[in-house]
């Protein structure tokens, strides 16, 4: 992406395993291989997202480190009416100078997650398609 410095430009895939709690929220724990452009290895990732419905928007939270180490990330509204909507973060998610933006879209038996990341050494776009 133009303004990038960071150079993790490529392709990735994994698995994502699901578990629900007794609070109606979804821990998904996610692993695969990402492969920067021009590489001929590839690199292990791994994540956890914990995915929280509340009365009007959808709490996430990065479990990487566990738990009790919980990053809260985002809430997320719908863009319209909840049936068919995008659902976007209410407000950006500040890492030290790096601002995280996201957007949910729901598609045909799952969603994408397009996530934009502006900061003095990063203008990066993730995007997650989850099936």
């Amino acid at each position: 992406m133009a303004g990038s410095r960071s150079g993790w430009a490529g392709r990735g895939n994994g698995t994502v395993k699901v578990e629900t709690h007794a609070d109606t929220s979804l821990t998904f724990t996610e692993w695969g291989r990402f492969r920067l452009e021009g590489a001929t290895e590839s690199i292990a990732f791994r994540n956890v997202f914990r995915w929280t419905p509340r009365a009007d928007a959808i709490a996430l939270s990065h479990e990487r480190r566990g738990v009790e180490a919980a990053v809260q990330l985002f809430e997320l509204i719908p863009t319209g009416p909840r049936d068919a909507a995008d659902w976007v973060a209410r407000e950006a998610h500040q890492c030290a100078a790096d601002r995280y933006r996201v957007r949910l879209t729901p598609a045909e038996a799952g969603f994408d997650l397009a996530w934009s990341i502006e900061g003095p050494r990063k203008s990066e776009r993730l995007y997650y398609r989850y099936r």
